[in-house]
């Protein structure tokens, strides 16, 4: 016979290995399997998948105190053992052997401790009988002797359990510790008793069979001798039984007929079978053909409940929920009813999806109930968007008339009012998410509704601009400044008093700072509120407003609604074409009319101080370049109309300053420098102070046209007298260039004009100083002027021979000029100095006449050199002489 498990040592230290660090002894340990049996089934051991496992008995001692266990082990993957589950032997309330297995190696332990008694406990299947008493015979000692009570044994023959105990139970030898150490002590089999409780019998029985046992003089240890007896009883019993049978002959005869007439029966019984046969023949092709029908009819019944199940997730399909009905049809736009209003537009959406081709297979489409569930949601679609229309048009009407109905709401005298919309936006907001809706159900509807919208808070825009321009013109306190700068009539102090007109360019830009803002915001809003498929409406880094200090409202992502998009149109990266022209022309609908505020407030400005219409122009330009989304066209419109208005007006200005220019040449004969150059000077200066950003352009293009203006008149006026032209010329270009000196070595067009004063200067200057000089020594020079017209024709060698050009008349001509040279030079100097008003000029003036003068002697001395050299006259160095001591 194989080795138990039980006496496996290498079992044993495994098993202790497994447990090593909780202090507990392996009594013993063996090798089970693990099955689960099903309840209430007699007669089938239900066994599932076998597992192997191990059942190892510990104990373990704390102070006077020993606790028992039953541990259940199982094999890792690497076939170690290791804990599975933990039992307390206290809590083990039987111990049923399994009558279903014929074997009696299967048990199972029940624990009065588990959590749930309905599931039924594993059970336990042993290799054979002699390893299942082991275990259970010790599972039963340690209960006696260390919980001091036993469990219920059920299943368990009482004297099979005893024979086996007397036969196999070996010696046990206990441990006891004693002062002087550990005890080894011998059991003997006498002593270890088993108690089994035979749930099988009645208590009346086993009253019974305790009666009769008592009868004997034997013990329950006499296991031998009280088996032999009960067999002699038995045999005495039988023996008697069938004398008592022999002596009943009547009653045997009675048998013997009963016999003859239960064979009669069973002959008849042998012709009814052999009639039943044919008739179950025949009853069985019955049933053969019953049996292809009901197939086929079972086959028709699966295809009925397959279609039948098809048919009705059509029907939920095409369900109508009443309160979606209800809601569609006549339900409430309330605020607190708009969660019901758009659930059931996302159930109306999804419904007619769901109807269409792609998400309904092609069979069902042509359906008549399809196409009427069709026709009918089309209608209950059409109701409610004709009611949400007419809803969302009569609010944005109400929202905008309580708000122009109450003051408190605008500009008013003393007091500026910024607008605040945000009230306006969070009621809006409450119904995007049905525009939303709106849009996927009929797009066609948003056009009215755009329209409402833009014409009710166009009213509240326009009013808000109306009364904010009116209130800032009326609290803006600034002295007009003269609009004639140039004129030569004016006295020519008024322009460098000029007041301080900042506080109109203040208003202006405050007018911008309040309002673009706004409008860019409500123009975002609305490109968002009513669905507009357009790109991210400020860029990424861009400055929405043209201020980067600060911004209109202190929302950032006002315009963000919190909503997403239904048709998925988000992550789009392009837009059409028609939808950003269809947002051009609503946000003209929106903003359209309030430019004219604007008009006002830049023609108020115009008339107090024009040249603030420069500073005003570079403010438009900054704020104009920051206007880059597409859903702030109109405002970029805006401002580009302001900014050509602005220009317009400086214009005018412009133009009515060249006006007073050109006005000089009406008057009488002008001498000196004219008024309008230094007074251009000054206006210069002032202008240069007014440049803001972008408006250098506009301000060089004012100088040019000044300047050539004051140029061109100039020269006209220079032409009206021939004789003092070339001075009136010299003295105004200087005049220019000395105003404007400092502003040209920062400003490049100045630069430009002043560079060209200063040739004209220079010109005037040679021409005049030509005509003095000519003037003093008309012979002298007009004889080196026939010399030099001769010498193209003829040689230098016959030119003494010329009629007029002889020696002799060169003598006379040169005694008549230069006797009394000094004389004819001082007349120059007065001839220069008589005519000229300003005497600054003189010095460099009578500079340029001496070296002019210089210069065409040095000509006509070399002159003389080359065609009568054996003449002498005066040298240049002597004359150089003359006018340095003069």
């Amino acid at each position: 016979m194989a080795k138990s498990s039980a006496d496996d040592e290498e079992l044993k230290r495994a098993c202790e290995a497994a447990i090593e660090g909780t202090k507990q002894d392996i009594v013993m340990s063996i090798r089970v399997a693990k099955s689960r049996g099903i309840w209430g089934k007699s007669g089938k051991l239900g066994r599932h998948m076998a597992k192997p496992r191990v059942l190892a008995l510990s104990m373990k001692s704390k102070g006077p105190r020993t606790k028992a266990f039953l541990r259940v082990l199982k094999y890792s993957t690497g076939g170690v053992l290791e804990p599975a589950k933990l039992y307390k032997l206290k809590h083990l309330s039987k111990v049923e052997v399994i009558t279903n297995d014929p074997s009696g190696c299967t048990f199972t332990l029940g624990f009065d401790n588990l959590r749930s008694q309905s599931v039924a406990p594993p059970q336990w299947t042993m290799r054979n009988i002699d390893d299942r008493n082991r275990l259970l015979l010790c599972i039963l000692n340690i209960c006696k002797d260390v919980l001091g009570r036993l469990p219920k044994v059920v299943g368990i023959d009482v004297v099979e359990m005893a024979l086996w105990a007397k036969e196999n139970t070996p010696p046990v030898t206990t441990q006891r510790n004693l002062q002087d150490g550990p005890v080894a002590t011998t059991v003997t089999e006498s002593d270890l008793k088993v108690t089994v409780e035979k749930e099988l019998v009645s208590q009346a029985e086993e009253e019974d069979m305790e009666a009769l046992l008592g009868t004997y003089v034997m013990g329950i240890g006499e296991a031998e001798a009280f088996s032999e007896r009960l067999k002699r009883e038995l045999l005495a019993l039988e023996a008697a039984n069938v004398h008592a049978i022999l002596e009943s002959e009547p009653l045997v005869d009675e048998v013997l007929q009963g016999l003859e007439a239960a064979t009669n029966c069973v002959e008849d019984m042998d012709e009814w079978l052999g009639i039943f046969n044919v008739k179950l023949r025949h009853m069985r092709e019955d049933i053969e053909s019953i049996e292809t029908r009901n197939n086929k009819l079972e086959m028709q019944s699966v295809n009925n409940k397959a279609l039948i199940e098809e048919l009705d997730k059509l029907l939920e399909r095409l369900r109508v929920p009443s309160e979606y009905a209800a809601c569609l049809t006549g339900g409430s736009f309330d605020e607190a009813r708009m969660l019901q209003n758009v659930e059931a537009c996302e159930w109306l959406t999804g419904a007619l999806r769901g109807l269409e081709v792609p998400n309904l297979d092609p069979t069902y489409a042509n359906m008549r109930a399809v196409k009427e569930k069709r026709a009918e949601l089309e209608k209950l679609k059409t109701t409610f968007v004709r009611r949400a229309s007419e809803f969302l048009r009569n609010y944005f009407a109400s929202l905008v008339d309580f708000m122009i109905s109450d003051k408190s709401y605008f500009s008013q005298r003393g007091q500026l009012k910024r607008p605040d919309h945000a009230d306006l936006r969070y009621k809006c907001r409450t119904y995007a998410r049905l525009l939303q809706h709106l849009k996927s159900l009929d797009k066609s509807c948003l056009g009215p509704l755009r329209k409402a919208y833009c014409s009710s808070l166009n009213l509240l825009l326009r009013r808000e601009a109306r009364e904010f321009a009116n209130e800032l013109r009326a609290s803006t306190k600034a002295s007009r400044n003269p609009t004639v700068w140039l004129e030569a009539s004016s006295g020519g102090s008024q322009s460098g008093n000029s007041a301080d007109t900042s506080a109109v360019s203040d208003a202006y830009a405050k007018m911008l700072t309040i309002f673009i803002p706004l409008l860019v915001d409500e123009s975002s809003f609305f490109a968002h509120f009513m669905c507009f498929e357009v790109p991210a409406l400020v860029p990424p880094g861009g400055v929405a407003n043209g201020n980067k200090s600060g911004s209109y409202d202190d929302d950032a992502n006002d315009d963000d609604l919190g909503i997403m998009d239904i048709d998925d149109n988000d992550s789009k990266a392009g837009k059409t074409s028609a939808d950003l022209q269809a947002l051009n022309e609503s946000l003209q609908d929106l903003l359209d009319g309030i430019q004219e505020d604007f008009y006002a407030v830049v023609d108020w400005a115009y008339k107090i101080d024009p040249l603030r219409c420069i500073s005003m122009h570079g403010i438009t330009e900054r704020y104009l370049s920051g206007q880059k989304a597409d859903a702030a066209g109109f405002v970029r419109l805006l401002l580009g109309d302001l900014e050509s208005r602005i220009s317009m007006q400086f214009s005018r200005f412009v133009d009515e300053a060249c006006h007073q220019i050109e006005r000089n040449e009406r008057n009488v004969r002008q001498m000196g420098v004219l008024s309008y150059i230094p007074r251009f000077a000054t206006l210069a200066t002032r202008m240069e102070q007014y440049i803001q950003g972008q408006s250098r352009d506009l301000v060089d293009q004012a100088y040019t046209k000044f300047v050539s203006i004051m140029f061109v008149t100039l020269e006209k006026l220079a032409q009206t007298d021939p004789k003092y032209s070339d001075i009136f010329l010299l003295e105004n270009y200087a005049a220019f260039q000395n105003s404007l000196y400092d502003l040209a070595n920062v400003v490049p067009t100045l630069a430009k004009f002043y560079h060209q004063a200063s040739e004209a200067y220079e010109q005037a200057c040679t021409r005049h100083i030509s005509m003095i000089i000519y003037y003093q020594f008309e012979r002298l020079f007009q004889f080196a002027r026939k010399i030099e017209d001769l010498m193209f024709t003829i040689s230098p060698e016959e030119i003494p021979f010329q009629l007029g050009l002889s020696k002799m008349d060169l003598r006379k001509m040169l005694k008549s000029s230069l006797s009394g040279v000094d004389k004819s030079i001082a007349a120059m100097y007065k001839k220069l100095q008589k005519n000229l008003t300003s005497e600054e000029l003189l010095p460099s003036l009578w500079d340029k006449c001496k070296k002019e003068f210089l210069d065409k002697y040095d000509s006509f001395g070399q002159l003389v050199a080359k065609i009568y050299p054996t003449e002498t006259i005066p040298s240049v160095a002597e004359m150089r002489e003359l006018l340095a001591s003069m």
